[in-house]
């Protein structure tokens, strides 16, 4: 029995606005809750051995301190002057007799010192003939 005569039924639909709208409230809270972060670094693959006791006789150190004025001391003695041929005649004295080992040249510079005499050190201790360079560094306190 049809009571309701000429009406016709509609038919149902969704309304997508709703949606989109509780859709779009979702997207913003994820990316505001989301954290990024940016990791950057090298990915480096050190080769592996099978390691030794160490041997007992290490190569000499030669110390070479660059301060914040750029002069320098090579073992505690002055260089007798900044320059390249200077440092170079400092590290040479500075080589134990024997012709054992090349000594290792470590450089201490002030976290003030110029790079340029960092380099000029470098590149003294190249003209010496002294190709193993390294940096000391202070560890920071906790």
């Amino acid at each position: 029995m049809n009571f309701q005569r000429g009406r016709r039924e509609e038919a149902p639909e969704i309304n997508l606005i709703p949606l989109i709208d509780i859709m779009l409230v979702l997207i913003i809270f994820l990316v505001l809750t989301t954290t990024f972060s940016k990791v950057s670094g090298l990915e480096i693959n050190l080769p592996t051995a099978d390691s030794e006791a160490a041997p007992d006789s290490a190569p000499a150190e030669i110390v070479v301190a660059v301060n914040a004025a750029g002069d320098v001391l090579v073992n505690r003695q002055p260089a007798g002057g900044k320059d390249i041929n200077a440092i170079a005649a400092a590290l040479g004295r500075a080589v134990p007799a024997g012709g054992g080992e090349p000594p290792v040249v470590v450089i201490n510079a002030d976290a003030k010192a110029a790079h340029q005499s960092v380099i000029d050190v470098m590149q003294a201790a190249q003209r010496a003939g002294l190709g193993h360079i390294t940096f000391a560094i202070q560890a920071q306190s906790p």
